[in-house]
């Protein structure tokens, strides 16, 4: 059975080129929302999240609380456009087990994620 990714990105065409990079390796689910990615966390069988940092309503940094407090503990990677320090750090202070800055190399992608599964 492949590994199943959950990539949540507010972008469709983050959406889109993700999908394009990790589909060969893993089964792929998408959320645009971090209300969406709580709902379906809730009813598929996920093993990594890939989580944007930079959502409206919900950012990734509160998806990721929202998944602590309801113990779905699953590795997360962040994904962000600004490379903020204080986001990244937010995220791997919370328990994240990586972070991407965007637009990233479809191979380092792939490394990360393959990196976070050996961790598991």
């Amino acid at each position: 059975m492949e590994k199943c990714i959950l990539v949540v990105d507010d972008d469709a065409m983050n959406l889109k080129r993700t999908k394009i990079i990790l589909q060969r390796h893993y089964d792929v689910l998408f959320a645009e929302s971090g209300e969406e990615a709580l709902a379906i966390l809730k009813s598929e069988e996920v093993d990594m999240v890939l989580l944007d940092i930079a959502m409206p309503n919900m950012n990734g940094i509160e998806t990721f609380e929202h998944m602590k407090e309801e113990s779905i503990d699953i590795p997360v990677i962040f994904l962000t456009a600004s490379g903020d320090a204080d986001d990244v750090f937010d995220a791997l202070n919370l328990g994240a087990i990586n972070y991407l800055k965007k637009p990233y190399i479809p191979q380092e992608l792939l490394r990360r994620v393959a990196k976070g599964f050996e961790k598991k």
